[in-house]
């Protein structure tokens, strides 16, 4: 399983943006999906999670409102709208595949990660 995040870029505060993650394989649509972020200096973070099929969605308190992760299983992509952006979101963004008894939350309920896509907001 390969996981490729892309759509990062520098945006002002109070912009959006939305990042896309692509996966290769064919079980991708039996998998729970997750997005977090990891800012300079600090620990990976819970962003958001959606189940397989995409009926159940999970949001950090810090982006409620404001974020909103979607999955197009045909396409095998999982995706993040990110609007309202903080200068507190800057981050390295990353998808995840949630273990099957993994918790949403950390990230130590994910197993495969893509490489990262930069978001920088500015002030």
């Amino acid at each position: 399983v390969q996981l490729q995040a892309s759509g990062g870029g520098t945006v002002q505060a109070g912009g959006s943006l939305r990042l896309s993650c692509a996966a290769s394989g064919r079980t991708f649509s039996s998998y729970d999906m997750g997005w977090f972020r990891q800012a300079p200096g600090k620990e990976r973070e819970f962003v958001a999670a959606i189940n397989w099929g995409g009926g159940r969605i999970y949001d950090a308190d810090s982006v409620k409102g404001r974020f909103t992760i979607s999955r197009d299983n045909a396409k095998s992509t999982v995706y993040l709208q990110m609007n309202s952006l903080k200068p507190e979101d800057t981050a390295v963004y990353y998808c995840g595949r949630r273990l099957p008894s993994g918790s949403y939350y950390s990230a130590t309920g994910y197993d495969y990660w893509g490489k990262g896509t930069l978001v920088t907001v500015s002030s």
